[in-house]
């Protein structure tokens, strides 16, 4: 049995038991470190399994139709409309990228509650990837190496606010204690995978293993107790074992279930390892996010690739956003140093700066894509935003969140004058600059906070160049507005 959309793995269900000490507990039984207390009892049977479909079922034409629309997605954008059916809420398992029952039913789901929208059409998985996004950034899930571990982990930092190192690893959890979550590592023969999925399925008086899979290089096991319920993960690599736990109280399963399967799909045991033949196929089942260079993962959510990649994000100096016809506003910073400016093949001739960090180009032959409308009210703190830049796949959404006039995303190289837009698709600024040399873990630039050229000062700028106000057009979200985005190349 897989742990993919295929293998129809769902986390245990949730009941009504309250404990506080329900978290903790739940971990140390499924380790079989702690006896079971005489009040604990099984939980009832779940019903049982749908039957997989035979040669005699007919065949369901919106399960096809939706599969050819999902499969056609590049694998990048069909992982980032898992992941974000998982922050919405619709999608109780570790996405793939592989169609099947349990994704097809969570489009339908959220298709409901979006008033019967398309999800996979543009603007549907635009809204689907903002919906996503702004769970995400509610949870405040941070995504980074792990100094205990050296695995990278995803933590949602809002529930799990407490956090403690651990002899080999660490301990992150709630205020109350009900939630629990422990990154492991075991170096090199101290431990192994067989003799900890023994320790886990091990029959405990009052615990029922709800799910085991053990393959040569993984284990995954869930467990009901009276008081909570508890997921393992484990990984083998040349570096050792590396895995976690995460216990919770039963009562909080609604809330903890989906933030569950989000810590699933953003761990990468061995990021720095060079046995993975390609970044998105480690040796455990669990998919890793996108990455940004061949060979490296990126420690953080999924990023949408939005339109075709003329240019590596590499060659890219910044980006740019098209604002009429021939016409392309930019951060001053991606042009210092920068004697020769491009956009594609058309040279870039700067026709204005302004002190507060704009520029704007004279780009011959270059078209005027959907202008996004501006934001009129102030950007509240920690509010969802979208930053659109060029990447190697294309033009990447990045999730963000504002703080304190910055924005806070996980942008590579080549992001300095991408623009920032709020849920609706709203510009909201762009990002004013990118550092020369940003920090990086496992090769990879992490979450940062970069700042950004207000909405305020754009509008003033562009008025001053005498071009218009733009046309607003409500409801339209980041992909539609990913053609204005341009990369910005100097030789």
């Amino acid at each position: 049995m897989d742990v993919r959309d295929s293998s129809r793995f769902r986390l245990p269900g949730a009941a009504r038991g309250r404990s506080r000490c329900g978290a903790s507990l739940a971990i140390l039984i499924a380790l079989g470190s702690l006896p079971v207390q005489a009040q604990d009892r099984p939980a009832p049977a779940r019903p049982a399994p749908r039957p997989a479909p035979t040669a005699a079922t007919p065949a369901d034409p919106a399960f096809e139709a939706a599969k050819a629309t999902f499969e056609a997605l590049p694998e990048v954008d069909r992982k980032a409309v898992q992941d974000a059916l998982v922050w919405t809420g619709d999608f109780n398992a570790v996405g793939s990228g592989a169609f099947g029952r349990r994704t097809f039913e969570a489009l339908n789901a959220y298709g409901a509650r979006a008033g019967g929208a398309d999800p996979l059409d543009p603007r549907g998985r635009a809204a689907l990837l903002s919906a996503g996004a702004a769970a995400r950034n509610a949870a405040r899930f941070r995504v980074a190496v792990d100094p205990g571990t050296g695995a990278v982990m995803g933590v949602p930092e809002r529930l799990l606010a407490k956090r403690n190192a651990l002899p080999s690893g660490t301990r992150w959890q709630s205020q109350d204690g009900r939630v629990t979550l422990e990154s492991r590592a075991f170096p090199p023969g101290t431990e192994t995978l067989d003799a900890l999925f023994e320790k886990a399925t091990a029959p405990l008086p009052g615990r029922k293993v709800t799910y085991k899979l053990r393959r040569p290089d993984t284990v995954v096991v869930t467990a009901e107790t009276g008081p909570g319920l508890s997921y393992i993960r484990y990984a083998s690599g040349p570096e050792g074992v590396r895995g976690f736990l995460l216990g919770y109280d039963r009562a909080l399963a609604q809330e903890v279930d989906r933030l569950v399967i989000a810590v699933a799909n953003a761990f990468v045991p061995f990021p720095d390892s060079a046995a993975a033949p390609a970044a998105q196929r480690p040796a455990n089942p669990a998919p890793l996010p996108a990455t940004r260079a061949a060979g490296t993962p990126a420690p953080h959510p999924p990023a949408a690739a939005l339109a075709p990649a003329s240019l590596s994000a590499s060659s890219a100096a910044g980006a740019g956003l098209a604002v009429a016809p021939g016409r392309v506003l930019t951060a001053v910073a991606v042009l210092e140093g920068c004697a020769l400016p491009r956009v594609g093949s058309a040279p870039a001739r700067v026709l204005a700066t302004d002190p507060a960090g704009l520029a704007l180009l004279d780009v011959p032959g270059a078209a005027a894509p959907l202008r996004p409308a501006t934001r009129t009210e102030p950007v509240g703190a920690e509010e969802s935003l979208i930053a659109l830049a060029p990447g190697p796949e294309g033009i990447q959404a990045a999730p963000g969140e504002a703080r304190g006039g910055d924005v806070i995303a996980a942008l590579q190289p080549g992001s300095g004058g991408a623009p920032v837009l709020d849920r609706s698709g709203a510009l909201v600024g762009i990002v004013a600059r990118y550092p020369t040399a940003p920090r990086r873990v496992a090769g990879v630039v992490p979450p940062a906070r970069l700042p950004l050229v207000p909405v305020r000062a754009i509008k003033a700028f562009l008025a001053a160049q005498g071009l218009p106000a733009e046309t607003p057009h409500p409801g339209v979200g980041p992909a539609a507005l990913a053609p204005a985005v341009v990369a910005i190349t100097c030789r």
